[in-house]
């Protein structure tokens, strides 16, 4: 076995999670079982002073007991230097509170490990990063002009408009042709933010499913598709999504190997991508989720595989 770890959880507050669905309290469940130490803080408690990084946490064990599935130690003002891994996993959206965590967080990796890679986690953004592959892509354009976005709509009727950096399905819209929404949505989205749209073709194979294959280390090891409920045009599972079993066809296979290598030269050891039909959409760094949903309809888990790859990094 390997050495015990001393792991720190960057995360949302661990008293509202969903212990049958999040994707953290599986990686912590693993950890723990295999003798690593856990400590839990939340981003807005770390600190940087002096070129030291600290984040006031405190030691966590973790059962899996609704209402009662966390203990915490006492409070301790943590020097992340000394810790063994850091896992950055609280959730989008990916704004200056993020991009600034990842900036604080770089200042002790890689003497601590920090999964991801925090300068790969900012230099990767879900709906920018897979504009790096856009032959594996459907059509798509990325832009705050709404001549751009009137004339990509001309050329292909049917698109998805959505925020450059949303998360969780929030603000994703389906334009049908003869829809006279898109003037005001553009007005509406431009009025909140200064930040580019992105619009895509419509891939009709989404009510086929959206599907959510994990990588570890650039490998792909697993995969759920979910089905978006009647009427929606997302397959989120919090806005009605049903997951279901699946396996990966030879172009799903072909995505994988694309880009499997950049991911694992980046330092991204889990990566969560969603695939509709033949087209990769998103290539998800920041929080990716999925794990416990696998586990059920596969029993895979695939928490084994990503504690594996980080106690190898850190044997390394």
């Amino acid at each position: 076995m390997s050495r015990a770890l001393r792991v720190a959880v960057q995360m949302d507050p661990i008293q509202s999670i969903n212990i049958d669905a999040d994707s953290t309290f599986a990686l912590m469940l693993e950890a723990q079982a295999r003798g690593h130490a856990l400590w839990h803080y939340h981003v807005r408690d770390l600190a940087l002073a002096g070129g030291r990084v600290t984040a006031r946490a405190q030691p966590v064990t973790v059962e899996r007991k609704h209402g009662a599935h966390w203990t915490f130690g006492p409070e301790e003002e943590l020097d992340l230097a000394t810790m063994d891994v850091v896992l950055m996993r609280q959730d989008p959206p990916f704004d200056m509170a993020y991009i600034t965590a990842t900036h604080i967080l770089e200042h002790i990796h890689p003497k601590t490990l920090v999964v991801n890679d925090p300068a790969s986690v900012r230099n990767a953004p879900e709906k920018l990063f897979v504009t790096h592959f856009p032959e594996l892509m459907p059509e798509t354009l990325v832009t705050a002009d709404r001549r751009q976005i009137m004339r990509f709509r001309e050329t292909h009727g049917d698109i998805i408009i959505k925020p450059l950096f949303g998360n969780g399905g929030a603000g994703v819209f389906h334009l049908k042709p003869n829809d006279s929404n898109l003037n005001a949505l553009v007005e509406m989205f431009t009025e909140r933010s200064r930040e580019p749209l992105v619009v895509q073709k419509y891939v009709p194979a989404v009510r086929q499913g959206d599907k959510r294959i994990i990588l570890v280390d650039g490998v792909a090891m697993g995969a759920i598709n979910r089905v978006p409920a009647a009427g929606e045009a997302r397959s989120n599972m919090h806005v009605g999504g049903r997951p279901e079993a699946t396996t990966l066809t030879a172009r799903e296979q072909e995505i994988c190997t694309a880009i499997g290598p950049e991911l694992k030269a980046r330092g991204m050891i889990f990566v969560g991508i969603d695939v509709i039909g033949d087209y990769l959409t998103e290539i998800n760094v920041t929080s990716p989720t999925g794990l416990q949903e696998i586990a059920r309809f596969d029993g895979v888990h695939l928490e084994r595989a990503i504690w594996d790859a980080i106690e190898a990094k850190r044997a390394g």
